[in-house]
Protein backbone atom coordinates (compact mmCIF):
# COMPACT_ATOMS: atom_id res chain seq x y z
CA UNK A 1 0.00 0.00 0.00
CA UNK A 2 1.32 3.44 -0.91
CA UNK A 3 -0.17 6.42 0.91
CA UNK A 4 0.72 10.08 1.10
CA UNK A 5 -0.53 12.96 3.19
CA UNK A 6 -2.78 15.03 0.96
CA UNK A 7 -4.57 17.48 3.25
CA UNK A 8 -4.68 18.25 6.94
CA UNK A 9 -7.01 20.77 8.49
CA UNK A 10 -6.74 23.60 10.99
CA UNK A 11 -9.63 25.65 12.31
CA UNK A 12 -9.87 29.37 11.74
CA UNK A 13 -11.84 32.05 13.56
CA UNK A 14 -11.05 34.82 11.09
CA UNK A 15 -10.56 33.57 7.53
CA UNK A 16 -8.90 36.79 6.32
CA UNK A 17 -6.36 36.77 9.17
CA UNK A 18 -5.60 33.06 8.65
CA UNK A 19 -5.29 33.55 4.90
CA UNK A 20 -2.89 36.47 5.39
CA UNK A 21 -0.82 34.45 7.87
CA UNK A 22 -0.34 31.36 5.73
CA UNK A 23 -0.12 33.21 2.39
CA UNK A 24 1.84 36.33 3.34
CA UNK A 25 3.96 35.17 6.28
CA UNK A 26 4.68 31.57 5.19
CA UNK A 27 4.43 32.20 1.44
CA UNK A 28 1.95 29.39 0.86
CA UNK A 29 -0.12 29.29 -2.32
CA UNK A 30 -3.87 29.70 -2.10
CA UNK A 31 -5.38 26.69 -3.85
CA UNK A 32 -9.08 27.09 -3.10
CA UNK A 33 -11.23 29.61 -1.29
CA UNK A 34 -14.93 28.76 -1.07
CA UNK A 35 -17.79 30.04 1.03
CA UNK A 36 -18.35 33.51 2.42
CA UNK A 37 -17.98 35.46 5.64
CA UNK A 38 -16.63 33.30 8.46
CA UNK A 39 -17.93 30.18 6.69
CA UNK A 40 -14.98 29.88 4.32
CA UNK A 41 -12.92 26.82 3.50
CA UNK A 42 -9.46 27.90 2.30
CA UNK A 43 -6.84 25.47 1.06
CA UNK A 44 -3.20 26.60 1.11
CA UNK A 45 0.05 24.79 0.52
CA UNK A 46 3.76 25.20 -0.05
CA UNK A 47 4.82 26.17 -3.57
CA UNK A 48 6.28 23.21 -5.42
CA UNK A 49 4.31 20.71 -3.33
CA UNK A 50 0.91 20.57 -5.05
CA UNK A 51 0.03 17.28 -3.39
CA UNK A 52 0.23 18.60 0.18
CA UNK A 53 -2.26 21.13 1.56
CA UNK A 54 -3.67 22.66 4.71
CA UNK A 55 -7.42 23.22 4.82
CA UNK A 56 -8.27 26.28 6.93
CA UNK A 57 -11.86 25.64 7.97
CA UNK A 58 -14.49 27.04 10.29
CA UNK A 59 -14.55 24.98 13.50
CA UNK A 60 -17.44 22.87 14.76
CA UNK A 61 -19.78 23.29 11.78
CA UNK A 62 -20.69 19.60 11.64
CA UNK A 63 -24.39 19.35 12.57
CA UNK A 64 -23.60 16.27 14.67
CA UNK A 65 -21.52 18.36 17.11
CA UNK A 66 -23.42 19.40 20.21
CA UNK A 67 -23.52 22.90 21.70
CA UNK A 68 -21.41 21.65 24.63
CA UNK A 69 -18.82 20.30 22.19
CA UNK A 70 -18.82 23.63 20.31
CA UNK A 71 -18.16 25.48 23.58
CA UNK A 72 -15.33 23.08 24.42
CA UNK A 73 -13.77 23.56 20.98
CA UNK A 74 -14.06 27.37 21.32
CA UNK A 75 -12.41 27.21 24.76
CA UNK A 76 -9.58 24.99 23.50
CA UNK A 77 -8.98 27.23 20.49
CA UNK A 78 -8.84 30.29 22.75
CA UNK A 79 -6.14 28.55 24.84
CA UNK A 80 -4.28 27.36 21.74
CA UNK A 81 -4.72 23.68 22.59
CA UNK A 82 -7.09 22.56 19.82
CA UNK A 83 -5.17 22.59 16.53
CA UNK A 84 -1.50 22.26 15.69
CA UNK A 85 0.80 21.44 12.81
CA UNK A 86 4.49 20.70 12.34
CA UNK A 87 6.39 22.20 9.42
CA UNK A 88 10.04 21.74 8.44
CA UNK A 89 12.74 23.98 6.99
CA UNK A 90 16.40 23.72 6.08
CA UNK A 91 17.28 27.06 7.73
CA UNK A 92 15.42 27.38 11.03
CA UNK A 93 17.05 30.65 12.08
CA UNK A 94 16.18 32.44 8.83
CA UNK A 95 12.64 31.03 8.84
CA UNK A 96 12.14 32.04 12.46
CA UNK A 97 13.25 35.62 11.78
CA UNK A 98 11.02 35.92 8.70
CA UNK A 99 7.95 34.56 10.50
CA UNK A 100 8.58 36.77 13.53
CA UNK A 101 9.06 39.80 11.23
CA UNK A 102 5.68 38.91 9.71
CA UNK A 103 4.07 39.59 13.07
CA UNK A 104 3.44 36.02 14.21
CA UNK A 105 3.08 35.39 17.93
CA UNK A 106 6.27 33.67 19.11
CA UNK A 107 5.72 30.75 21.47
CA UNK A 108 9.27 29.41 21.46
CA UNK A 109 12.48 30.69 19.89
CA UNK A 110 14.74 28.16 18.12
CA UNK A 111 16.09 25.63 20.59
CA UNK A 112 17.72 22.21 20.56
CA UNK A 113 15.20 19.83 22.12
CA UNK A 114 16.31 16.95 24.37
CA UNK A 115 14.55 14.51 22.00
CA UNK A 116 16.93 15.31 19.15
CA UNK A 117 15.34 18.05 17.04
CA UNK A 118 15.89 21.76 16.81
CA UNK A 119 12.67 23.70 16.48
CA UNK A 120 10.66 26.82 17.24
CA UNK A 121 6.94 27.56 17.64
CA UNK A 122 4.37 30.23 16.79
CA UNK A 123 0.61 30.68 17.10
CA UNK A 124 -1.49 31.45 14.06
CA UNK A 125 -4.37 33.97 14.24
CA UNK A 126 -6.80 31.27 15.46
CA UNK A 127 -4.42 30.18 18.24
CA UNK A 128 -3.25 27.01 16.48
CA UNK A 129 0.28 25.97 17.40
CA UNK A 130 2.69 25.95 14.46
CA UNK A 131 5.97 24.16 15.24
CA UNK A 132 8.79 24.41 12.74
CA UNK A 133 11.57 21.83 12.84
CA UNK A 134 14.97 22.12 11.24
CA UNK A 135 15.60 19.43 8.59
CA UNK A 136 19.01 17.87 9.02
Amino acid sequence: MELSIHTTSLPHTDPEASLAFYRDVFGFEVRTDVGSGTMRWITVGPPGQPGTSILLAPPAVDPAITDDERRTIAEMMAKGTYGWIMLATKDLDDTFERVRAGGAEVVQEPIEQPYGVRDCAFRDPAGNLVRIQERR
